[in-house]
This record gives structure tokens, sequence and C-alpha cells, in this order.
């Protein structure tokens, strides 16, 4: 008996060693699976950055719950403009172990879904004109761009707010100049119109957007969404 009892103890300790050794590597290989099929799944240029917090992880994986898993997007990733970016944190992950196993998840439940999403000035400002420059102005921004109005060609720099309506990030301009070009006030003002953007943004994950808010390298937008469902297929 005795020495049964010991063999059991020197076999508890060994599988003890062995999870605390396979544990990362599990981990590594559920990151970049899950990666793969983000990339795959979403169409994207690139496979994003995929890491499951929380330890040990196959205790979350037995219990079919992850507690924290965050996903990072770059520019090159999504296919856009330097700086932009996009980063993801679900809480809550619930894929039964079973199902894992028999290849047979359809749905999964994510209790909380919290996003970050840097866009690009270059990203914006395509969609203004090849010459628009896009850049901070303290809480606003301040826009530069040549337009064509009433037989008028004014290099025009004005700053506006920027705000959500809906899903659609919004560029108000309210004040403009057009600096070395003597124009009647009217065609300034007939002008600034042409400044303003309203640009739509597609996010993953059923995610609504919650705030906005200018940055050095870009608009930086958040959003969320709770008891989300995501489907594999």
């Amino acid at each position: 008996m005795r020495t049964l009892l010991g063999l059991l103890a020197l076999l508890a300790a060994l599988l003890l060693v062995v999870g605390l050794v396979a544990d990362p590597l599990a981990e590594g290989v559920a990151e970049d699976r899950v990666a793969a099929a983000l990339r795959d799944g979403g169409g994207l240029a690139g496979t994003p950055e995929v890491d499951v917090t929380g330890w040990p992880f196959l205790t979350q994986a037995v219990s079919g719950t992850y507690d924290d898993v965050r996903i990072s997007l770059t520019a090159e990733d999504l296919g856009q403009p330097a700086g932009t970016r996009a980063d993801v944190v679900l809480q809550g992950v619930h894929v039964p172990l079973s199902d894992v196993l028999s290849g047979s998840v359809r749905q999964v439940p994510v209790d909380r879904v919290d996003g970050t999403a840097t866009l690009s000035y270059a990203l914006l400002s395509a969609q203004l004109g090849a010459d628009t420059v896009l850049e901070r102005a303290g809480d606003g921004l301040r826009v530069t761009r040549t337009v064509e109005v009433l037989g008028y060609t004014l290099p025009l720099t004005a700053t506006g707010t920027v705000s959500l309506d809906g899903q659609d990030l919004v560029v108000d301009v309210a004040d403009a100049s057009a600096a070395g070009v003597d124009v009647p006030d009217f065609v300034v003002d007939r002008a600034v119109d042409l400044l303003d953007l309203r640009y739509p943004v597609v996010l993953p994950f059923g995610l609504q957007l919650t705030g906005v808010r200018p940055a050095d390298d870009g608009v930086v937008v958040t959003a969320g969404a709770t008891d989300a469902v995501f489907t594999t297929g």
C-alpha cells in the first residue's frame, strides 16, 4: 500500500509538471488557430495577434469559458494606411471543450466585447480628395484642401468638430479661410460644405460605437457590445 501511494504521488507530480509545461504550448496553438480563422473568415490581409490571457489555459479550456481574449489588428492586417489599427477585448468567451474536440462549434457566446480603433488621418483624408490633409487641432480637426467652387480654385484651411451619428463618424467644418486668395465671402461659405465628412465605421462582432476623439495619429473610436453571439459558419 505504501509503495502504491508513493507511485500515485509520483504520478501526480509528473502530471503537474507536464501540465505546467504543456499549458503555454496548448495556449500558443489555440491562439494561432484563432488568429488564422479570423484572417481567413474575415478576409484580412494579414494574421492578427491573439492573446488568451489568464492562467492556467488548460483549466479554462476544460471549463469551456475563457475569461479574457485580446485581438490586435495592425494596418497591414486590415489592408489600410499606416496608423490604422484595431484592438478588441472579449470577456467571457464560452466554447465547450466537447464541441471543440468534436469539431461542432457553430456559435460562440461572449458576455462582453470592447473595441478601440484608430482611423488614421491618411485613411480619412482619402475620403475627401487626394490633396486633403487632416490633422489634430486641439479637441477638433484641421482640414486643408484645394476645392473648385463657382469658378474659383480655393486652397482652403478649416477647423471642425468630430462626432458620431449612429455608426458614422462625422467631421463638421464650421470655420474656413482661403489664404492668399481674394474671393467673396459667400464663395468661401459655399466651399465649406465640401470639407465636411461622413465616414461609415464598419466594425466586427456587432460592436456599436460609443465614443470618438481626435489623437495625434488619427481619430480614435471606441465601441462595445454585450451578450454577443459569434457564428462560425
